[in-house]
């Protein structure tokens, strides 16, 4: 006989997927406007229209006149004497806390679940953000150490997301998913960007870290409600519907030497490397270019630094769609997508960036340019950025973490070469940043081009545990 159907339907399985994405999205928006808070507030925090520091005054304290308006800025908040090296390392520090935390986070967030692991690291992010502005008039030593512990709870966080996409996110949507979810960090860039200088002149730049920080910490309960829910329901529709993939034992041995000789993964690792190295000068040193180059106020420099972040949320998205599209209609093999998006988005910003220093003179075409770097960049999302999920599904959080260890590896190198560069002549050093930006990136697109790969590798092959 014919079965009825059920009166009562279950939850959409692919509705769930997306509200899933939702929660990651707000997740990495969180994490990116505190790691941001800095870029925007050094502008204030070191305002040029001070008065030189005296010759025997400590770069660690701050300099204050209480007595009045602090330029444009916020009268009776602090000013340090930190130089561009100073501010570099302070830039970079937040990656030495996410490269400490990536390998081993992926590894336990395998084991554990992601979800506990996510929101401590939203929670630990938060409350040393609210700490920031105590530890810079403390010593610019102690911003150092917030920043390491701040950039380890955030590395706890990156790395959770991926444990739920190797296991929920089916191949055809693996695209739409996780640039879904990662558009967060543009959209947040975008929004801290755009309203931090408006903080800063207000309220004073201690306000940037206390709003994204309490703000930030205050929703991450809700997020850990939603995302619990939505992995309920998400586990509750593939049991009653379809087969259902047991986790394999917790204890399982990593093939770290078949690993180390898989030139496919070298290729994501390279991918990675060069990727991280221009969005991480994009990010930390936008508000600083656009104000020293294109010579706006705090206000303006943080609307138009938020331009690119808006085309970066946007191109992440539309990515996405576009190459799950490719996919769905067998209009390009895997491989191609992964090549075709990789070569685009190491391509594309590479030649807006030689083409920077030339057009200088042009408010105009300057802007525009810095609109396409970090959106063209983001297409990388569609290309080797989810390639993990495709050779190795089974390590994908591990294999996640490693990666975006090349990638921080390479931001606190890109940090700390452009304040050393631009600290010996700004026109000049800045020309240099962006050549050696562009043949990082030409590096990692031709390796990438060379060995990667989307089919399973041997070594990450399994028998599954299925049932009905």
């Amino acid at each position: 006989m014919d079965e009825k159907p059920s009166a009562r339907r279950g939850p959409d399985i692919c509705s769930l997927r997306y509200g899933l994405a939702v929660v990651m999205h707000l997740s990495n928006l969180s994490m990116i406007t505190q790691r941001v808070s800095l870029s925007i507030a050094i502008i204030a925090m070191v305002n040029g229209t001070q008065q030189p520091a005296p010759a025997n005054a400590s770069a660690d304290g701050p300099l204050q006149d209480p007595s009045g308006p602090i330029g444009e800025f916020h009268a009776g908040t602090s000013v340090y004497a930190w130089s561009p090296e100073t501010q570099g390392i302070l830039f970079s520090s937040i990656s030495y806390g996410i490269l400490l935390t990536l390998i081993p986070s992926g590894y336990l967030a395998g084991i554990f679940g992601a979800k506990h692991m996510l929101g401590a690291g939203l929670l630990g992010s938060s409350l040393l953000s609210l700490c920031t502005p105590l530890a810079a008039d403390l010593g610019v030593s102690l911003v150092m150490v917030i920043r390491v512990a701040q950039g380890m709870a955030q590395g706890m966080a990156w790395t959770g997301q991926f444990t739920i996409w190797a296991k929920w996110a089916p191949p055809l949507e693996r695209s739409k998913l996780t640039s879904i979810a990662g558009s967060g960090a543009a959209l947040g860039s975008s929004l801290i960007l755009c309203v931090g200088g408006l903080i800063s002149q207000a309220l004073g730049w201690p306000f940037i870290f206390y709003i994204f920080g309490g703000g930030n910490g205050r929703g991450r309960c809700l997020r850990l409600v939603q995302e619990g829910a939505v992995l309920r329901c998400l586990q509750r529709v593939t049991d009653g519907r379809r087969y259902w993939r047991e986790p394999t034992s917790p204890r399982r041995s990593v093939p770290l030497k078949a690993m180390a000789r898989c030139l496919p993964l070298w290729a994501i690792f390279s991918g990675f490397f060069s990727h991280f190295w221009l969005c991480t000068v994009i990010v930390t040193y936008l508000p600083t270019y656009i104000s020293s180059v294109l010579h706006v106020s705090i206000r303006e420099s943080g609307v138009l630094s938020a331009l690119p972040f808006v085309a970066a949320s946007t191109c992440t998205v539309l990515g996405g769609q576009l190459a799950d599209f490719l996919l769905s209609r067998d209009l390009l093999r895997l491989l191609t997508v992964r090549k075709l998006f990789s070569a685009l988005g190491l391509l594309l910003p590479s030649l807006c960036a030689v083409a920077l220093p030339f057009v200088a003179s042009s408010y105009v075409t300057t802007v525009v340019l810095l609109i396409l770097i970090p959106g063209t960049s983001n297409l990388c999302d569609s290309g080797f950025i989810i390639n993990t999920l495709d050779i190795a599904p089974r390590y994908a959080s591990f294999l996640m973490g490693i990666s975006r260890g090349f990638g921080l590896l390479a931001g606190i190198i890109s940090s700390t070469a452009t304040g050393f560069l631009i600290s010996q002549d700004s026109a000049s050093g800045w020309r240099h940043v962006f050549f050696l930006a562009a043949a990082v990136n030409l590096f990692g697109l031709v390796f990438y081009l060379t060995f990667g790969r989307a089919e399973l590798q041997d070594w990450a092959k399994e028998r599954p545990l299925t049932r009905l």
